[in-house]
């Protein structure tokens, strides 16, 4: 048995003789990466190593000051944080937080871009007492503001579908169509959905074939196990490895990324992960 400490260090020990790191070869058809959160009690150069270990090709939701940590290793980070303006409960669906959000993006989309992040994060915000259809018209209406410059930037605006029954209560964007009506009223090729497949099993399931009909409006997948958001292992009532293949079979060239909290040692977990996503 190879210990977690002999892991890190022979990553390590690798990462340090390369220096500045060739990316390393995926780990299949899919371009996996983690989420930083996951594991924040790992420093993430350790988390750096090991992902080049088991063939990740990046490092998710790092905030600016990180940005250019994983590409030490040959990675880098695949998902940003470029407008600390916009949370999980406020974002998007209100006309009032839209000349904050454009302004934090002026600076955070040009940012990431420098640091070659191909993704930023969005939110919708929470209905609080909005329509989802005056909700839905807000989103456009904020997205359209800021969406030029992402395509100036190349950096791609991910709007994120999360689940209300039991993380988020009250948030909007909980369900692929409202998110797809959005997507196809916006109309960008650097605006797409973050679509976090823990979040949409809790709501909808049918994954496979809502991912393969709504494809070209997905630009980046998040896995958690359900219930509970943990491993990806046979607890859980989602066939992980089916889903890798279908979003596979689709030609997909985004990133998919591990966000699950593992419950015990997190590093085998995290390896287990991407041996079943590997496809």
């Amino acid at each position: 048995m190879v210990t977690r400490r002999q892991l890190i260090g022979s990553s390590l020990s690798l990462a340090a003789t390369a220096g500045l790191a060739a990316p390393p070869r995926a780990a299949g058809r899919l371009k996996q990466s983690v989420s930083r959160w996951c594991y924040d009690k790992i420093p993430l150069d350790e988390l750096c190593a090991f992902a080049v270990k088991v063939g990740l090709q990046g490092i998710d939701l790092l905030n600016p000051a990180d940005y250019d940590a994983p590409r030490r290793y040959g990675l880098r980070c695949t998902m940003g944080y470029a407008a600390d303006v916009m949370t999980i409960a406020d974002g998007l669906n209100r006309r009032e937080n839209h000349a904050a959000i454009e302004q934090a993006f002026r600076t955070g989309i040009p940012l990431a871009a420098r640091s070659g992040v191909p993704n930023v994060i969005a939110f919708s915000g929470n209905r609080r007492g909005l329509s989802d259809e005056e909700g839905a018209a807000n989103t456009v209406a904020g997205l359209n503001r800021v969406k030029r410059i992402a395509e100036d930037n190349g950096v791609t605006i991910c709007m994120e579908l999360l689940n209300s029954r039991i993380n988020h209560p009250d948030y909007m964007a909980d369900h692929t169509a409202w998110g797809v009506r959005v997507m196809e009223e916006v109309n960008s090729p650097r605006v797409k959905l973050l679509y976090d497949i823990y979040h949409m099993q809790i709501m909808e399931g049918d994954l496979i074939d809502t991912i393969g009909r709504n494809i070209r409006w997905i630009g980046h997948f998040h896995t958690g196990g359900v219930p509970g958001r943990h491993e990806l292992d046979d607890t859980q009532e989602v066939n992980w490895h089916a889903v890798a293949s279908g979003i596979a079979d689709l030609g997909f060239q985004g990133y998919l990324a591990h966000e699950f909290v593992p419950r015990g040692d997190p590093l085998p977990a995290l390896a287990q992960a991407v041996r079943i996503c590997t496809v």
